[in-house]
Formats: C-alpha cells, sequence, structure tokens
C-alpha cells in the first residue's frame, strides 16, 4: 500500500471535536456500529475543511467540500462501520486520520471512501487505506489541482489498489476496482472446489471456469498497454 500523509493547509483548520452522540443522531445505527464507537473511538476531531473560502479552490455539485477527519483509536484501530457512520452523517467527502499510540510510538494511516453526492443519501464506495506511519514523520504538500473535485481525485488515486488508466475518473477506478474484488472472491471459491473435486471431467470444467476468471482479473488490472500493474491489496 501507498506511504502517504499530507501537510494540510494552515488556513483550512477547522479544528472541532465532535462527541460521538452527533452520529448517534443524524444516523440511524445498529448496536454493533454504536458499541464499536464506544470501544474503538477515543475522540473525533474535525480538523480541516477544504474549500473555496479556505484553499481557493473552487467546488462543485459532486465535490462543494472536501473534510479531513482525525479519530483517535482507543486500541490498535478502528472498525469500518465507524467510518462509514460518519460518511453518511455528513454529506461531503471525507479523508480520515486513524491514529493509534501516544508520544513517540504514535502512527496514522490515511483513510477514505469515494463518496457520490446526489438527491438522497451519499453511496460509499469501498475503503481505502494507506500503510500504518509514525505521526512524527514528514509530510508531503498537497498535490497539485485546479478545483476541489480534481484535488479530491488526487487526494484518493494513491489509495487504490489498481493504477488508474489514461482518462479515467476516480469513479471508473472504484467501480474496476469492485468488480476486481468480486472476481478474487470467485477465484478463491472455484480453487477451492478444484482442490476437493473428485471427477476428473468436472475438474477440467472448473480449469477452464478458472482460467477465464483469471484473464478477466489480469485485464482489469492491467494499464491499456498491457503491462500487469497488479493488485496491490
Amino acid at each position: 500500500m501507498t506511504s502517504l500523509l499530507y501537510r494540510w493547509p494552515k488556513s483550512a483548520e477547522f479544528g472541532r471535536v465532535v462527541p460521538k452522540t452527533k452520529f448517534y443522531e443524524h444516523t440511524s445505527l445498529g448496536s454493533t456500529v454504536k458499541d464499536r464507537f464506544v470501544s474503538d473511538v477515543r475522540r473525533i476531531r474535525w480538523a480541516y475543511k477544504l474549500a473555496e473560502s479556505t484553499i481557493n479552490l473552487q467546488g462543485s455539485g459532486e465535490v462543494p467540500e472536501i473534510q479531513v477527519f482525525e479519530i483517535e483509536a482507543k486500541e490498535d484501530d478502528v472498525a469500518e462501520g465507524v467510518l462509514a457512520a460518519i460518511d453518511k452523517a455528513v454529506r461531503t467527502p471525507i479523508i480520515f486520520e486513524i491514529s493509534q499510540g501516544e508520544g513517540g510510538n504514535a502512527a496514522i494511516r490515511m483513510v477514505a471512501a469515494h463518496k457520490q453526492i446526489g438527491t438522497g443519501a451519499p453511496k460509499l464506495g469501498p475503503y481505502f487505506s494507506t500503510d500504518w506511519q509514525l505521526g512524527s514523520g514528514d509530510r508531503l504538500p498537497l498535490p497539485p489541482a485546479i478545483d476541489l473535485t480534481s484535488m479530491y481525485t488526487a487526494l484518493l488515486q494513491p489509495l487504490t489498489p489498481v493504477a488508474p488508466r489514461a482518462g479515467e475518473n476516480v469513479s471508473e477506478v472504484v467501480g474496476r476496482l469492485t468488480t476486481v474484488r468480486s472476481l478474487e472472491r470467485e477465484i478463491a471459491a472455484l480453487e477451492r472446489k478444484l482442490r476437493n473435486e473428485p471427477q476428473l471431467n468436472r475438474k477440467f470444467e472448473l480449469r477452464r471456469t478458472l482460467k477465464t476468471k483469471q484473464a478477466a482479473l489480469v485485464d482489469l488490472t492491467s494499464a491499456i498497454d498491457g503491462q500487469t500493474m497488479g493488485n496491490r491489496n
């Protein structure tokens, strides 16, 4: 996975601690997710607001603003269901920074899901993450962008475990990755069946299907010129 953390602009600092109960009020949460808020989360901080008024990049209906939320984990990590609950409660796209540990041992990972905003509830793609990194390490400047939509794309693309193709937007990359993950599950199931199948003719049939699925996976995880980029899950 990619190792990176960004140096968020001082002008965009928001710095507001958000009580966990706020997300109970704005989202219908099951008991499991509520329990995870209690067991996993020490503190939620709405740290930065990337907007035209703060970083002078124009927003759009798709990406009016980008929020940065810092979440301190009580133990090792924060469940994905907690992130999804926060994402659903806040209509604009969010970049999460999850921290664990304290002092010199503190580590941070950046996490995000592609969020599509429409007339109804926001639609979330799969979550992508960096590796854990030292919180005291150097941070990168924000990637160059002409507006908030291109900034959002630039922030998400390094997190995705398949390389973007020329002219591909983030939605298309996420759609391709969703298909990749589905194919990987199908291939794993076929491999298990093949190992356990006693009938020779059935083995041949399973092997043909497996090769077809594997070829489709290579195509989806390859660049346009046919050089396999690989799935870095």
